[in-house]
């Protein structure tokens, strides 16, 4: 059964330009939210309406391309790092069924001689709709910045030096993913068109989708809808910050439901990004977040092997 709720939101500009109460209040808030429910609306993020329009109407275009068109810029031997992925190559960690759709990825552009740019593949661009490439990288900029202020607030929660986040995530391995979940033709497999899944990353920052279909899974173990204003985007933990944390911060199980039968014939487009740390940061569990009642909880592993653990899980990489 499905309930549906609002999520707890909180005022970005309150932590950025905020009084001293204003930020001690934001960082109550946001932590609050993380502990109890794993996701929070968050405005003022520093993503226009007219950038979020112009990118949405841009990655339209491109799914709207013919498909071989699209398959030009499908390299399965990047394991859908960059450029496009087709339907049906990637399911939920314990599915056996794809997720009935198809995305492309923006990574990070390292600009300032950093010796990590060897570990990245280079961003693969769309000739067809040059627009889609412009917009792309200029929305994972806004994204990217508002994140680390999240996740300085989030250090502060923890009790850590604000900026404890900022040199891990410096030029970070994170991902733009611009996700079509085409028109459902036939009696899906099961009745979801992304399987309940926790991300694999910090967090998780999410512009309003196109259409209904979020949904979290809450404390109480109810499927809950996801509902946010179009000014807001949704921000989640990852598992890499519940791992970090030693379970502290709670990677929050949410997937994509289909729509009514009636609206079987329409698409769904959700710009998710993922904000991921370098490869050599490490997520053993914080000292601060280890205590008799909750001993740790995971093996130490570096951020690299966490994600390459986790994208042979879901079929993208073999």
């Amino acid at each position: 059964m499905t309930f549906q709720q609002s999520i707890p939101a909180v005022d970005l500009h309150d932590f950025t330009q905020g009084s001293v109460e204003q930020r001690l209040q934001f960082v109550k808030n946001l932590g609050k939210a993380y502990e109890e429910v794993g996701f929070v609306a968050v405005k003022n993020h520093g993503l226009s309406d007219e950038l979020r329009d112009a990118l949405y109407q841009s990655v339209k275009d491109f799914f709207a391309l013919p498909v071989e068109t699209k398959l030009k810029y499908e390299d399965k031997e990047l394991a859908g790092q960059r450029g496009y992925t087709s339907f049906g190559r990637e399911k939920a960690k314990d599915s056996s069924v794809a997720d009935l759709k198809e995305f492309w990825h923006f990574g990070q552009e390292v600009s300032d001689n950093d010796p990590i740019k060897s570990e990245y593949p280079d961003n693969i661009y769309c000739t067809e709709v040059p627009a889609f490439n412009q917009y792309g990288i200029e929305a994972y900029r806004r994204l990217e910045s508002a994140g680390r202020e999240l996740l300085r607030a989030i250090a502060l929660f923890l009790d850590l030096d604000e900026n404890y986040f900022d040199a891990k995530i410096h030029n970070g391995n994170s991902i733009l993913r611009p996700i079509h979940y085409g028109p459902i033709k036939s009696e899906p497999q099961n009745a979801v068109r992304a399987g309940a899944h926790e991300d694999i990353n910090l967090i998780t920052l999410l512009m309003g989708a196109s259409a209904d279909g979020l949904e979290i899974l809450n404390k109480k173990g109810e499927w809950v809808a996801v509902t946010a204003l179009p000014e807001q985007v949704v921000v989640n933990v990852g598992d890499m910050l519940q791992r970090l944390t030693n379970n502290r911060l709670k990677s929050t199980t949410h997937r994509v439901v289909n729509p009514p039968r009636e609206q079987w014939g329409s698409s769904r487009y959700s710009i998710p990004f993922f904000l991921h740390p370098r490869s050599e940061m490490r997520l053993d569990c914080l000292t601060s977040c280890i205590t008799d009642e909750n001993p740790v909880q995971y093996e130490p592993i570096s951020a690299g092997e966490y994600l390459d653990e986790r994208l042979r899980e879901i079929g993208l990489k073999k």
